[in-house]
């Protein structure tokens, strides 16, 4: 007969988290992928004349991947002769692969390989001298950058509101918005009624002004914080 924290499983960590990661870091060229998360953190494809090339690319790579493999990084390598190389690139990029390593010809001769990064897609040929402890900085690297990426476009979106009408010219515009809530269901169901927005989150973090208390837009009744407002697509 007391207040208790309810144990319950979660609906989130299903097909909507996937749907999340999609919707948060993809481009118009496919999956981006955090390299934490990727099944297959590095793709290395050979372009090659002849079998006998190929075969001294296959030893050469060999022998990367398997250091690749030692620091915890999965590669895959695909020498298979049933694609064209750019049909590969374009495959794994649309997979999401956060690496991309490409050894041919003149690489085998110069001793480097093409490198690109599928988060910014850009490229750079490097030495195969050190390249698997850069290619494990470097996915690193991607695993920061799409995530501060995608924490600027959000707070970028997020817009605090002191009035009503302030509210309802913003929702029209998408995003999220910081406004006042008095802590009832009923300003909530009302605002939900006449604008088809909710209360998303309250969030843990927040800057000084938003954790201050202050009045809520819709009924000037107190409010204890500012709260996350957006609609449901």
């Amino acid at each position: 007969n007391k207040l208790d924290y309810v144990w319950a499983t979660s609906w989130g960590v299903s097909t909507r988290l996937m749907g999340a990661l999609i919707m948060t870091h993809s481009d118009d060229n496919g999956l981006v992928l955090p390299p934490h998360l990727a099944p297959i953190q590095v793709v290395i494809v050979p372009i090659y004349k002849n079998d006998e090339q190929l075969k001294q690319i296959d030893a050469k790579v060999e022998g990367i991947a398997a250091k690749l493999r030692e620091m915890g990084i999965s590669v895959k390598y695909d020498n298979a002769d049933n694609k064209r190389p750019g049909f590969k690139f374009a495959d794994y990029e649309l997979k999401g692969v956060p690496v991309r390593l490409v050894m041919g010809g003149r690489d085998l001769e110069n001793n480097t390989m093409e490198i690109m990064r599928r988060d910014t897609l850009e490229k750079e040929t490097r030495s195969c001298e050190g390249i698997e402890e850069y290619v494990k900085n470097l996915l690193e690297e991607i695993q920061a950058n799409i995530y501060q990426k995608a924490l600027k476009y959000r707070n970028e979106h997020i817009v605090k509101v002191d009035t009503y009408d302030e509210f309802k010219e913003q929702i029209e515009k998408g995003g999220f918005i910081l406004a006042h809530w008095d802590g009832t269901t009923e300003t909530e169901e009302r605002i939900k009624e006449e604008t088809k927005a909710t209360i998303r989150c309250i969030p843990f973090e927040a800057d000084e002004e938003s954790l201050t208390p202050g009045v809520d837009m819709v009924t000037g009744k107190p409010s204890a914080r500012r709260v996350l407002f957006a609609r449901a697509y």
